[in-house]
């Protein structure tokens, strides 16, 4: 795969996944199970790598990758916990899983391409 196609993959998948958590968030606060600021509050570490993800930063793909953890463990509680919401929790979860790994692989192969990465001990003497 190449970076290119990396980067479409995991920048739809991001916007695809900010949409959907956007979209539940929103309507848990509208519909009064969550007030509106918190379900405001659960959308912004989301928000964060926004810029970085769509100019193609793969440090910023890099790190944001633990940002998805805590939303992957929200889709895992959620599909666990109820009948209810068990389409969106899988949805979720999956999403996040395939943003998982093509995260830190853009990320190290833009990285390369770049030229980017940590040096090793011997080179900076």
């Amino acid at each position: 795969m190449t970076s290119q196609t990396l980067f479409q993959l995991s920048r739809i998948g991001y916007l695809a996944l900010l949409l959907l958590l956007s979209g539940w968030f929103i309507q848990q606060g509208i519909n009064g199970t969550y007030s509106l600021g918190f379900s405001l509050i659960w959308i912004l570490p989301l928000l964060l790598p926004l810029k970085g993800i769509l100019t193609g930063n793969p440090y910023t793909y890099a790190w944001a990758s633990f940002i998805l953890c805590l939303y992957l463990l929200h889709g895992l509680t959620l599909a666990y916990v109820t009948t209810d919401a068990l389409v969106f929790a899988l949805i979720e979860s999956v999403l996040i899983c395939v943003l998982l790994v093509s995260f830190p692989f853009y990320a190290r192969i833009r990285g390369r391409e770049l030229g980017l990465g940590l040096k090793k001990k011997s080179e900076q003497q």
